[in-house]
Order: C-alpha cells, then sequence, then structure tokens
C-alpha cells in the first residue's frame, strides 16, 4: 500500500507583471495554493495580502524548490501574514 507523504508548500517568484501591476510585484515570493484545475489551465492559484486567493498566469512565476525547513518557516510566516490581514 502506498502511503502519501504530505507535500511540502510551494513557493514561486513574480518574474512578470506586464498585465496585473496592481496586485503583482515584481520579484516578490508568492505561496502557491494547490490547484489541479487551474495547472490544467496553465494557472497558479495565490492568496493576496487581503485574503483573497486568485488565479494568475504560470508563465508570469518562476516556481522555486526551497529547502524543507524554509519552507516550513515560510509557510509559517505566510500563515501569520493572513490572520493580520483578516
Amino acid at each position: 500500500m502506498k502511503t502519501h507523504k504530505p507535500s511540502s508548500p510551494r513557493f514561486a517568484i513574480c518574474v512578470d507583471n506586464s498585465e496585473y501591476r496592481a496586485p503583482l510585484e515584481m520579484h516578490k515570493i508568492y505561496r502557491v495554493l494547490p490547484d489541479a484545475d487551474a495547472a490544467l489551465d496553465g494557472d497558479l492559484r495565490f492568496m493576496d495580502e487581503s485574503g483573497e486567493d486568485y488565479l494568475y498566469p504560470m508563465d508570469y512565476f518562476v516556481v522555486i524548490a526551497v529547502p524543507r525547513r524554509a519552507a516550513q518557516d515560510l509557510a509559517k510566516s505566510f500563515t501569520c501574514s493572513e490572520r493580520h490581514a483578516a
């Protein structure tokens, strides 16, 4: 029987905000939210500072691999900032 290891949080850096200058900041790290349907359409889902989630074209970002410890620390910091935004 296969066991599924919980996936690590994924992160991406914005490398193009030409069509979304207001909501997307160049070179900012965004946490990618799991969304298989969005990925099939070539999009990534992110949560912004207001706590709302949005879809953006995948090619506007570079998905980055971060060490497990760094991913955990980043995920915690995103969760903390989301609570403060609410």
